[in-house]
């Protein structure tokens, strides 16, 4: 806990901020140097608070190619297009909204449900039945301009967060499950239903696993022998699979050819501690973006182990163990609160998880003392004018 005087909060603040009025020029210059800091070498230590804004920058950038995930998908259950990419992979980026982003999409990624339906739901609506839906992309960064501003050829992986009935079903199936890894042995445990989405597959559409490493595998033998780096992308469900998609891009790459960093917006838990330990083994750098005010964060299962000690959390019964729902936070955690935002007049379950609102705290976030860009704007203002009446009163001009 920081226990930083008002004085001294205001001394971050407007550090913070005189970063923030620094020119995107003066920002860019500094991201090729930093580039392996930006994407969690160190674990982001000394730049979650106050906020680093090149790393602000970074995070809100990834933010765009989930977004662009959300806006390619076909929500409309009556579309004979439903659970599909709207657009070409040619165009996809600029017409969700992400523009000269100095990328190209090399593939699309589907997620299957593993679910056995019984017989009776495949005559159902199309939109209860879909078991493979679109999810997202993978994105090589091919713009030189672009490649020298961020230091090394930076390869976006992004998924959107839950669309369909049957995604909805596999998020319910909460209790842990075995990772396989390489040699099948489980690596750590695992949410079923996230899992279950990322590797399952069809006699038609292969396993979202099974995408995610052809496509990384054909990536680092064109571009092994460049720095290289591997962001992986998402919110809410797409924010777990981005999680296993890491682990799996490590085991392919061997840790040695990239580096793979998460930026998850607004993710559920994913594994036990064993899978945490996996992770942070592998390299695997993952940054969590959290509102403290999402209830989504906080789900499933019930964390109850503190630096890899199990303890039990307000007299937790055991049978929660034996029914395997202990599970561990992963990675650095970047906390944030609606609360705190002087902009958001609406806190209710569904706006305090949106993607729209966890880009908008990032943006605004100074610290944890002075959590808010504006405020501490305000903060800063009613300590100047409380200098000049002081020096009014003392007669001085």
């Amino acid at each position: 806990m920081h226990s930083l005087s008002h004085d001294s909060s205001l001394t971050v603040a407007s550090t913070s901020l005189s970063k923030s009025s620094t020119s995107t020029a003066e920002i860019n210059r500094g991201l090729g140097k930093r580039w392996m800091e930006i994407q969690g070498f160190n674990n982001w230590e000394g730049m979650l608070d106050p906020l680093d804004e090149n790393l602000r920058q970074e995070i809100l950038r990834y933010g765009k190619f989930v977004e662009a995930a959300y806006r390619a998908f076909d929500f409309d259950p009556s579309s004979p297009t439903y659970a599909t990419c709207k657009f070409p992979r040619k165009s996809l980026l600029d017409r969700s909204g992400v523009g000269e982003s100095g990328y190209r999409i090399t593939k699309n990624l589907r997620a299957t449900c593993g679910i056995n339906l019984p017989r009776w739901l495949e005559s159902s609506p199309r939109w209860a039945n879909t078991l493979s839906s679109w999810i997202g992309y993978v994105a090589v960064c091919q713009d030189k301009d672009e490649i020298a501003r961020l230091g090394r050829r930076d390869v976006v992986i992004a998924f959107r967060g839950t669309g369909t009935c049957m995604e909805w079903i596999e998020n319910l199936r909460a209790t842990l499950t075995d990772f396989p890894g390489d040699d099948e042995a489980p690596t750590g445990m695992v949410e079923s239903g996230f899992l279950s989405l990322y590797t399952s597959g069809t006699a038609t559409c292969p396993s979202l696993r099974d995408m995610v490493r052809e496509e990384v595998a054909k990536v680092v033998e064109t571009y092994g022998d460049e720095p290289l780096s591997f962001t992986v992308t998402g919110h809410s469900l797409g924010a777990a699979l981005a999680t296993l998609t890491a682990s799996d891009i490590n085991a392919v790459c061997g840790g040695e050819t990239a580096l793979v960093t998460v930026v998850s917006f607004g993710g559920p838990r994913v594994g036990n501690t064993r899978f945490r330990r996996q992770l942070e083994k592998s390299g695997t750098r993952v940054l969590r973006i959290v509102n403290s005010d999402d209830v989504i964060t906080k789900v499933p299962g019930f964390v109850i182990d503190n630096n890899d000690v199990a303890c039990h959390v307000g007299g937790l019964p055991t049978w929660l163990e034996k029914m395997q729902w202990d599970y561990a936070d992963l990675g650095r955690e970047l906390r944030l609160s609606s609360k705190q935002s002087p902009f958001l007049r609406k806190t209710g379950v569904a706006t305090c998880h949106e993607l729209g609102t966890y880009l908008h705290l990032v943006n605004g976030f100074v610290s944890s003392t002075c959590p808010f860009r504006t405020t501490a704007e305000m903060m800063l203002r009613d300590q100047h004018m409380m200098k000049l009446r002081k020096l009014q009163k003392l007669g001085v001009n």
